[in-house]
């Protein structure tokens, strides 16, 4: 048997991927024209005032699917978790609360193993939601708000393998979770409380996060000597001092380049505020991290003093410690 040349391997992968995408968009389509539109604010309202949590739940495929769709909900500021229906027929179903809202996914919607979340619902007065294809299923009719899957196969050439009802079922949960967003009103500050970790951490960084504060911060009066402040930025090992008056207000800053362009016998003479550049470039402690950064590079700079709403310092922020955080 010959082998195919390459050329007509990569014609016949690329036939089958945009056969697959265009399936795929095409159930798309179908949800945005047929979803039930009030069933879904219906949905949203229940998840909002929900004094509990929400419990997703789902076998298989549509399992996999839950268990994303529960994350992005907890990570954007509403409590939600996934129970495996089968570990929930042992035990499990205690996790769940009269005060919560259960979420069940199938796409035929006759999963046997949600028999018991559904019965157990039923049973405490517990809002079910159903996420199906067939809402005279077992579930679909269970559901006290039923969103409907669209019924539109599968890209899968046997037409089995679950691919254009998880991709409907992933929208449906975004869906969902941007909706919640928008109603509470949900902040980048409470996102970055969430997401501390890894580069959407280090995106979300703020300036209080990393600044050098309290016995850390180099400040001295502005009418000290200069004795005093190259001890002061020797000590620190910020490359900066920052000066304040008699009321605590932030009033000028001396960096280790400007030591070295003043340097002279006659230096320890003067007092920091003959020498110190006046009314310095500030930040606020609640700024993005990599807005400062921004300043920095735009100012040709390395230290900004994060000063409060009376101008008076709270913090110090080097640009190293920027750039070791993996602020960009």
């Amino acid at each position: 048997m010959l082998n195919t040349p390459a050329a007509d391997k990569i014609l016949s992968d690329k036939q089958h991927a945009c056969a697959t995408i265009d399936s795929e968009v095409n159930t798309l389509e179908k949800l945005k024209q047929n979803l039930d539109y009030e069933s879904l604010t219906k949905a949203l309202d229940l998840m909002q005032n929900a004094k509990g949590r929400i419990i997703i739940s789902g076998m298989g495929k549509s399992g996999h699917i839950g268990k994303k769709i529960a994350a992005s909900l907890a990570s954007t500021g509403t409590p939600s978790f996934f129970v495996h229906p089968a570990e929930a027929s042992h035990g499990d179903l205690g996790m769940i609360t009269e005060e919560d809202i259960v979420i069940a996914i199938s796409n035929s919607g006759e999963s046997k193993e949600l028999v018991d979340i559904i019965n157990y619902c039923k049973r405490f007065g517990i809002t079910l939601i159903a996420i199906t294809k067939n809402p005279d299923s077992s579930l679909g009719k269970a559901g006290d708000v039923v969103l409907q899957l669209p019924n539109n196969g599968e890209a899968c050439p046997l037409g089995l393998a679950p691919t254009n009802s998880t991709t409907a079922t992933l929208v449906l949960g975004d869906i969902l979770t941007v909706g919640l967003i928008e109603r509470k009103g949900f902040s980048k500050t409470e996102f970055n409380d969430r997401h501390p970790g890894g580069k959407l951490g280090s995106i979300l960084q703020r300036v209080s996060d990393l600044m050098h504060k309290g016995e850390e911060m180099p400040v001295l009066y502005e009418e000290s000597e200069m004795q005093n402040v190259l001890l002061e930025i020797t000590s620190k090992r910020l490359g900066c001092v920052g000066f304040i008056n008699k009321d605590g207000i932030l009033t000028g800053i001396i960096t280790d380049g400007d030591l070295r362009r003043c340097l002279s016998a006659r230096i320890f003479d003067e007092k920091a505020v003959n020498i110190m550049t006046k009314s310095p470039k500030t930040v606020s402690p609640d700024m993005l991290a990599s807005e400062a950064l921004k300043i920095m590079n735009t100012k040709k700079i390395t230290n900004l003093f994060a000063v409060n709403e009376q101008n008076k310092p709270v913090g110090v922020i080097h640009i190293h410690d920027l750039l070791a955080n993996g602020v960009k």
